[in-house]
């Protein structure tokens, strides 16, 4: 049977790891890998979440099966922080997934069963897994332009300009904010536009929200999911508690539907769970009980807020001290858009060969398309990060 198989190649993400793993270098930077670092490069457990987690174990007296649908109280948690009072909830349905990903994957085998043919477009460019994700599952993926590598913007102009020439009835992938990879997001402004595109061609929105918190604020980030759903009959809502919980290895996410009325919200979440159930049927439970303890709690929920406040701006203050740092080695090239991103991605926009020379002559890691995570930048890195950039630009 498996002489048939040939070996893959490495993820590029996950090789980039193992070389900087390996690497002998002190000074070396890991600027690849997508996790939150605090000052001292470690990805720390949230005193939030510890707390939580101690309650738990005193508390939790059973590990039965959840169900495929996951946690009540998770779900209306994660409902309540995605929609708050936007929409009838009587519309909604919400489900506890393994992370983010597993939320997609999900999303993507109910839109194959609502539709045979779907087309799905997503910006160009987008989350690397997001096309074995959605596209692996069998949904067509079109891009829209998105990202302009030459002036470091968003172009909004031809990425409207496209979506109004798309179908009735496709859909349309958003980053709800901190755009992986490139950081940038629309303005209020702009996501009004878009969706008034979206709205006008009854096209169906599918947010990914990954980084909640992480561009302006937990509530401020849901910007574009509330604007949508005051506008459209249907809407599709992945949910990933990974970063802003630091639930990296516990896998929580959630996906929600907007449905048209409260009959077909029904028949969605009949559908939904009868789907969990062929795929991996129940999601796993520790890391959701403690973000339901986190969210019910008001003090936990007070720390949770000013931890996930403390993390968006260690990483607003590493773009800072990394453009102060470039523009101090190099005055005559613009590293501003550095500024105008959010979250812990963007671009720093130099060219493959020269990623490559980082990585072999400074031992600083990144992928090729130059997206690093910001999160990798301390105050006792940046001074050689930035000594390094400027050598092979």
């Amino acid at each position: 049977m498996f002489e048939t198989l040939q070996p893959m190649p490495a993820d590029a993400i996950l090789g980039l790891i193992a070389e900087h793993r390996d690497d002998p270098r002190p000074e070396k930077i890991d600027l690849g890998v997508g996790v939150y670092r605090d000052a001292e490069g470690r990805t720390p457990i949230l005193n939030s979440v510890k707390k939580a987690e101690r309650r738990l174990l005193d508390s939790q007296d059973s590990k039965a099966y959840l169900g495929t649908a996951g946690a009540p109280q998770f779900n209306a948690g994660i409902q309540d922080l995605t929609f708050a009072d936007s929409v009838d909830a009587e519309r909604l349905v919400t489900i506890q997934t393994p992370g983010g990903s597993g939320s997609l994957r999900v999303a993507a085998g109910l839109l194959l069963r609502a539709r045979q043919s779907v087309s799905v477009w997503v910006s160009e460019p987008t989350w690397a897994n997001h096309i074995p994700l959605l596209g692996g599952a069998g949904l067509e993926l079109k891009p829209h332009p998105y990202y302009d590598t030459d002036r470091h913007v968003i172009n909004v102009d031809a990425m409207l300009d496209t979506l109004r020439k798309a179908p009735v009835g496709d859909v349309v992938l958003l980053h709800a904010c901190c755009h992986n990879p490139s950081g940038l997001d629309p303005t209020e402004d702009e996501w009004r536009a878009i969706v008034g595109v979206i709205a006008e061609r009854e096209l169906l929105p599918f947010i990914d929200m990954a980084y909640q918190g992480f561009a302006r604020g937990v509530d401020e980030d849901a910007f574009v999911i509330r604007e949508l759903a005051a506008r459209v009959p249907e809407l599709v809502v992945s949910n990933s508690c990974s970063k802003n919980f630091g639930l990296y290895r516990d896998r929580v996410g959630s996906l929600s539907f907007l449905a048209a009325d409260a009959a077909s919200r029904d028949v969605v979440s009949s559908q939904a769970n009868n789907y969990v159930r062929t795929l991996y049927s129940m999601p796993p439970d520790h890391g959701a009980a403690v973000v339901s303890m986190i969210l019910a709690d008001a003090a936990l929920r007070g720390e949770w807020l000013d931890e996930v406040t403390a993390m968006r701006a260690r990483l607003e203050a590493m773009r800072s001290l990394l453009n102060d740092a470039l523009q101090a080695r190099n005055p005559s090239r613009d590293f501003s858009h550095l500024m105008r991103a959010t979250g812990m991605f963007c671009f720093l926009g130099i060219s493959p060969e020269e990623v490559q020379r980082l990585k072999k002559e400074f031992g600083v890691y990144m992928v090729d398309s130059s997206r690093i995570n910001v999160a990798g930048i301390t105050e006792q890195n940046v001074g050689y990060l930035a000594d390094a950039i400027a050598a092979v630009v």
